[in-house]
């Protein structure tokens, strides 16, 4: 009788985990568009640091990750079950938010260039003082952890609404959800780690003895300094599809114009299909930008009148 209870035992907790595994992976296909924006995002952010403290910047943002999903998670799982109706615009407000940023730093370029080149050449002295270079870190980690806290929301919604719909033991989703969460961060902070050592990868092969080591070192530090300006570039870009994608799936028209726009590009011959996948992911960055301009715009107003008040 105690073998039987046993082996009974054994296959419940068996079955859970295969049901486990399978919402993860599950829930990990859905959410795999957010973690290429994810990589980029925080690529972008952990950049501009001393060589030696890339690493343990990354670790720091990757363990600030890991707690905003142990927030987010129980956070997640209490909304959708006493107020559901609640989640989409605490979405909203995050992707408000996403889209602020990212115009605030394309503003900031445009309008502040002389500012910007003041702040290159505090940077380069900071690099020469740890006190003001340890400021520098704590600022980039606090900015980095800021935002993943809203793209790593993107990601357990997401999840969430994967697991909701299995039918599962609520053990079962919760599990899956943890384990997409430290699968993710695992992920885009692994391949941070790896982006952001691409030159020293380079400097050590360059210094090997074989000639096409060299070769492959030489391209690496070639290409690492270019890797990282087109990962800004595309790090406030993702700004932009993520927190205008998040409007635009609750927003109908502005979800019903994305869509339009696909089926207007289908047709195009020979390039209709890439069209068709490429026109949401547009109209979701134009959206993100005009969203941002308004934000920072309302932002600025807020700021000038209670400067005026006071």
């Amino acid at each position: 009788m105690a073998a039987g209870s046993l082996l009974a035992l054994i296959d419940d907790i068996a079955t859970v985990l295969d049901d486990v595994a399978l919402m993860s992976k599950v829930a990990a296909k859905k959410t795999a568009g957010v973690l290429g924006d994810d990589l980029a995002l925080n690529a972008q952010q952990v950049t501009g640091v001393n060589a030696d403290r890339e690493l343990p910047v990354v670790w720091a943002v990757a363990v600030g990750s890991l707690r905003n999903k142990a927030i987010l998670v129980p956070a997640a799982l209490a909304i959708s079950a006493f107020l559901p109706q609640a989640i989409t615009p605490l979405l909203m407000v995050g992707g408000a938010y996403l889209c602020f940023e990212g115009f605030e730093k394309l503003a900031h370029k445009f309008l502040h260039g002389a500012e910007d080149a003041a702040h290159k050449e505090e940077l380069a002295a900071a690099l020469a003082s740890n006190a003001d270079m340890r400021t520098v870190e704590q600022d980039k980690i606090k900015g980095a952890v800021r935002t993943d806290f809203i793209l790593s929301a993107e990601i357990i919604v997401i999840a969430l609404g994967v697991v909701n719909e299995s039918g599962t033991t609520f053990g079962a989703q919760v599990a899956a959800l943890v384990a997409v969460a430290i699968a993710m961060t695992v992920g885009v902070y692994g391949l941070v780690a790896a982006i952001v050592k691409i030159d020293d990868l380079g400097l050590y092969l360059s210094r090997r003895a074989g000639a096409f080591a060299q070769a492959v070192g030489r391209l690496l530090l070639a290409a690492a300094p270019r890797l990282m300006k087109t990962l800004s570039v595309v790090g406030t870009a993702a700004m932009f599809m993520v927190g205008g994608g998040i409007i635009g799936h609750a927003v109908e028209p502005l979800h019903h114009l994305a869509e339009g726009a696909a089926h207007a590009v289908a047709g195009v011959p020979a390039i209709g299909g890439l069209l068709a996948a490429i026109a949401p992911t547009a109209v979701d960055a134009v959206a993100g930008v005009l969203i941002g301009a308004v934000v920072l715009l309302a932002v600025t107003l807020v700021q000038r009148l209670r400067g005026k008040k006071h």
